[in-house]
């Protein structure tokens, strides 16, 4: 199953441009993901076991080398979502 995550980070540290960008880059260092930046959320595409790991560790990271931040997100299952555009 395929999973489309939009997905916001907000940093509670005064420089919070850095830590959003490392996400990010990190993020699209993976290729099994499919990964579009838009100004204010990252939407992160692809298998639904595969984006939940990666998710974690990667937030994980985040709160370990940020401190505070938080994240907001919206889970779509992309599967019946393309269905339903093909309909």
């Amino acid at each position: 199953m395929q999973v489309m995550v939009e997905l916001s980070l907000y940093p509670l540290v005064n420089e919070y441009i850095p830590p959003i960008q490392d996400f990010i880059d990190r993020l699209n260092g993976y290729t099994e993901l499919s990964i579009n930046t838009c100004s204010t959320s990252t939407q992160v595409t692809g298998d639904y076991t595969k984006v939940m790991e990666i998710l974690g560790k990667e937030m994980q990271r985040t709160h370990e080398e940020v401190g505070q931040a938080i994240f907001v997100a919206k889970f779509l299952n992309f599967d019946a979502m393309q269905s339903r555009k093909s309909s």
